[in-house]
């Protein structure tokens, strides 16, 4: 006959000094949620005869263990930060860029209390968010203005909004990209309101094509940069100066989509600057500076790609079509926040004072070169291998930039190959994303591979405790 007398009331479990912890923790309702769930499933163990429930101590032990297990599990975050030696820059499945000292430090600041977020102090009165980081956006890229919203698909979409909604919009058949999520130009370009107006061919397409498609419905020309594919062999793309030509001579305006946000070398903005290394991306990804040069109304990019800030799109360009974007009522639900605006503003600064190669996290993984990165490794890779039942080594490969930005442009790194005995790398890379924090590794050619290109330079020791511990 099971004896549900063992079975202590919740009043009486709350008394005891670790539910008294649990309930400083997690606050009382929780706590006692937990309890009664607990006491339901010890019950249901003493009716099925379960022999270690058969004093009064070990119902309570149960019990308690089981209502910190349920309380845990319940208030854990799902966002939890993770060391990423994956070798993939810009991870978008792992938030993309990782924020430099000062925007963490910026964010924290304006985060903590009050902010002069829509009020103008100069004024004492109602002010306006959305002209923060405007002064470094332009300073930076040469635009007359700019304004920000959460995200460049969002970026792309009110521009559209802003300037075609129920007119055409001319975009070349090779520019039609579906970026992350499935999320496409065509499918951005319906929910604007703007009409599709495709010109050229998939590999060709000449300013002789956007030409013959201007019509009197026509109010805008939409060129997008392949920022996350590339078209090669027998190609044809017009280059940007020829469009802006074009939109000029028939009064229509040109926009950009860039994507990614390359800024381009601070060589370039600074006298002072300092840039230990090349710039593998000069080759191949234009600089919205550049992009601005060229004559266009509008561009937009990401703040959480090659900007290495928070996410955000950016809109840049002339004066009068920026200013119709920020009077559109799309505005309202795509506006950023203070700790956005903060972020954003803290990355911008360390462009605008030369110093984001050393400074901004994405920056420095694109600059550090492999010798650096071997140089981490080899100390990480001798302590593993010191290990029993351990085994590590060096060897070659490539990091990559990722989040869709420059397709194609590989960087030399050093990998870590580790393995454990009596695990396979599917094994062991499973129960390294298990750790506390979770460490990503990937598998190539049935090894497990470490890439410290990666990971924080203040991360190594971590990441190295957490393999010893295992």
């Amino acid at each position: 006959m099971p004896d549900f007398r063992l079975i202590p009331s919740i009043e009486q479990l709350r008394q005891r000094p670790t539910v008294r912890a649990l309930e400083a923790r997690f606050g009382a309702d929780a706590t006692v949620t937990a309890l009664r769930a607990a006491a339901m499933a010890v019950r249901g163990a003493i009716a099925a005869g379960d022999a270690a429930l058969s004093t009064e101590p070990a119902v309570i032990a149960r019990m308690e263990a089981d209502a910190d297990s349920r309380l845990h599990d319940v208030f854990q975050p799902s966002l939890v930060p993770v060391i990423n030696a994956s070798g993939v820059i810009i991870h978008t499945n792992l938030g993309r860029a990782p924020l430099s000292p000062a925007a963490i430090e910026r964010v924290a600041a304006i985060a903590h209390g009050y902010s002069s977020l829509e009020y103008d102090l100069g004024r004492g009165e109602r002010g306006r968010r959305d002209v923060h980081a405007e002064a470094l956006l332009c300073r930076l890229t040469g635009a007359e203005a700019a304004v920000v919203v959460n995200n460049n698909a969002a970026a792309t979409m009110i521009v559209l909004a802003a300037l075609a909604a129920g007119r055409e919009v001319i975009v070349s058949r090779g520019e039609l990209v579906e970026i992350g999520g499935g999320f496409r130009v065509p499918d951005v370009m319906a929910q604007s309101g703007a009409v599709l107006r495709e010109v050229g061919t998939t590999n060709k397409t000449r300013a002789a094509d956007y030409g013959a498609a201007i019509n009197e419905r026509t109010a805008l020309i939409l060129r997008v940069h392949p920022s996350n594919f590339r078209i090669e062999g027998f190609t044809e793309r017009p280059n940007l100066t020829d469009l802006v030509t074009l939109g000029k001579k028939f009064n229509i305006p040109v926009a950009e989509d860039l994507g990614s946000g390359y800024l381009g070398k601070e060589s370039d903005r600074s006298q002072t600057a300092v840039r230990p290394h090349s710039d593998p991306l000069a080759a191949v990804e234009p600089s919205v500076e550049e992009t601005v040069a060229a004559g266009v109304d509008l561009c937009c990019f990401s703040g959480d790609k090659l900007l290495g800030g928070p996410q955000a799109g950016i809109i840049v360009g002339k004066g009068a079509p920026v200013d119709r974007i920020r009077k559109h009522p799309l505005m309202r639900a795509l506006r950023v926040d203070k700790m956005t605006y903060a972020a954003l503003e803290a990355t911008l600064a360390e462009y605008a004072a030369g110093r984001a190669s050393m400074t901004v996290p994405v920056q420095q993984m694109l600059a550090m070169p492999a010798a650096n990165v071997r140089a981490r490794a080899e100390i990480i890779a001798a302590a593993i291998a010191r290990l029993a039942s351990w085994s590590a080594e060096l060897v070659d490969g490539v990091s990559a930039i990722g989040g869709g930005s420059a397709p194609g442009v590989e960087l030399a790194t050093w990998l870590i190959a580790i393995a454990k005995d009596g695990l396979t790398p599917d094994a062991l890379e499973a129960r390294l994303r298990q750790l506390t924090p979770p460490v990503i590794a990937r598998i190539e050619r049935d090894r497990l591979l470490l890439d410290l290109r990666t990971v924080l330079p203040d991360q190594d020791a971590a990441l190295l405790r957490l393999i010893q511990a295992m």
